[in-house]
């Protein structure tokens, strides 16, 4: 058992004032989420001013990057959850191997991954059928970016645990410190101001790799510091099986279906670039980072709901939840509202900021304008599945998540050859609506079936 020292580091949800605690806890998650999005920005800000092809070169890699955050889920996603019921039940030990055992895998796929980039990073930028010249930008951008990927899946593992033990400031301040190192670079490497040389979009991956190696290092730091979270447990182990298949049970479904969704994503990038050549990839790429308001707010309150259930779900606290569960419904939908109507009136204008170029922003103020209709429906389907993450139960929201993403291509291809590439948008937002509403009703009648088997 981990000591009184130990203790004292982990909040109990189990008790006191529902509100507050969300917001306490969703806050720095929304935040951190928020830093990750400013990450992109700042790189976009600067790239496009080198142009509408630089954008797109960063773009596709960024949708390979995606894919990476999404594998990094496995363990994440199991460390929320195992170690907030673990804590909920009262076992900190056991919340302790799981930090380990999630560690571990994150080492594992961390390197696997930043290796094949760094080897193949031309094969990878290939599939999205770009210009010899963009498609060079994006594999030397690419090639740097892969040293950080060992960083990228331990940090988010690292967050997964100190979210997991009900602290989510700390990753937000390490965050944080990361983003401010990378604002400072960008420029300096971008474009080569006083000693350092210009390296224009490598020069947005370089700035990004230090940046990741700062947050790494300040949570190894703190981690590794005297009675540190979970009693400095060892970050590489010899996996055992039981642990191991129980956050592959966890994680996988998870991770499986934002892997999913990022290749769908992935494959409507190469569609929009048939039918309406780079500035179709420009504008998914940089309208989803813009999207990111409303996805990395439910997101954050999805990643506080899942720990805030974990916990209350253990120790039999089914009203806490559902009372959570509405308060985050609430406050989503107000946020959702006023980004619909932003991105339908104003979307040509926000994107400008992004890309001065008209041509450019027109078209991606028509795909805000087409994907805002859907943001009230998309943070529903994500705030949802918070829900179920706290359950345990991560399958029904995988496969809600991979049937109607499948159904994108197929849709996107028909509308496309009809509308042009403004089909391809029509299809992520029609989904996004079906996907919304089918979760909620899912999630209805997995409550209604947990109070009847607890009523027996």
């Amino acid at each position: 058992m981990l000591s009184t020292a130990d203790t004292r580091q982990i909040r109990d949800f189990t008790q006191g004032n529902i509100f507050r605690q969300l917001l306490t806890l969703a806050l720095p998650l929304m935040a951190i989420s928020f830093i990750q999005m400013t990450y992109n920005m700042v790189d976009l800000i600067w790239i496009g001013r080198l142009g509408s092809r630089s954008v797109a070169a960063v773009g596709a890699v960024g949708m390979i990057m995606w894919m990476m955050n999404s594998v990094a889920l496995v363990s994440k996603v199991s460390a929320e959850v195992s170690i907030g019921q673990s804590i909920g039940a009262r076992r900190l030990d056991q919340a302790a191997i799981y930090a380990s055992h999630t560690t571990t895998i994150a080492i594992i796929m961390g390197l696997f991954f930043g290796l094949i980039f760094f080897l193949s990073p031309d094969l990878s930028v290939s599939f999205f059928n770009l210009d010899d010249d963009i498609s060079n930008e994006a594999a030397r951008y690419l090639k740097i970016i892969s040293f950080g990927l060992p960083f990228v899946f331990l940090i988010l593992n690292f967050s997964g645990i100190y979210v997991g033990s009900g602290l989510s400031t700390l990753p937000m301040y390490f965050n944080i410190a990361g983003l401010g190192l990378n604002i400072l670079l960008d420029p300096l490497l971008i474009f080569g101001v006083g000693p350092f040389p210009k390296m224009g979009t490598s020069g947005a991956a370089l700035a990004t790799c230090i940046s990741q190696g700062l947050v790494f290092s300040l949570f190894v730091f703190h981690l590794r510091r005297k009675n540190g979270l979970l009693g400095n447990f060892p970050f590489f182990i010899r996996l055992h099986r039981r642990y191991t298949l129980n956050i592959l049970k966890l994680g996988l479904p998870v991770a499986a279906m934002n892997i999913y969704f990022s290749f769908i994503n992935m494959n409507l990038a190469r569609i929009a670039s048939i039918y309406g050549g780079y500035l179709g990839v420009t504008s998914q790429t940089t309208g989803g980072q813009i999207e990111g308001i409303t996805w990395n707010t439910s997101q954050g309150f999805s990643t506080a709901l899942g720990s805030f259930v974990a916990q209350n779900y253990a120790a039999g606290q089914n009203k806490r939840m559902n009372i959570a569960y509405k308060h985050t419904l609430q406050m989503m939908g107000t946020l959702g509202l006023i980004v619909t109507l932003s991105f339908m009136f104003f979307g040509s204008e926000i994107f400008s900021v992004f890309i001065p170029e008209k041509a450019a922003y027109e078209a991606g103020g028509e795909y805000l304008f087409i994907i805002g209709i859907s943001q009230l429906f998309m943070m529903l389907e994500i705030t949802t599945q918070g829900m179920f993450n706290g359950l345990g139960r991560t399958n029904p929201p995988a496969i809600i998540s991979i049937s109607f993403n499948t159904l994108r291509i197929p849709l996107a291809i028909f509308l496309a050859t009809r509308m042009g590439v403004s089909g391809v948008w029509w299809a992520i937002s029609l989904t996004s609506i079906f996907k919304g509403v089918i979760s909620a009703t899912w999630y209805y009648f997995t409550m209604r079936r947990i109070r009847l088997n607890q009523n027996q």
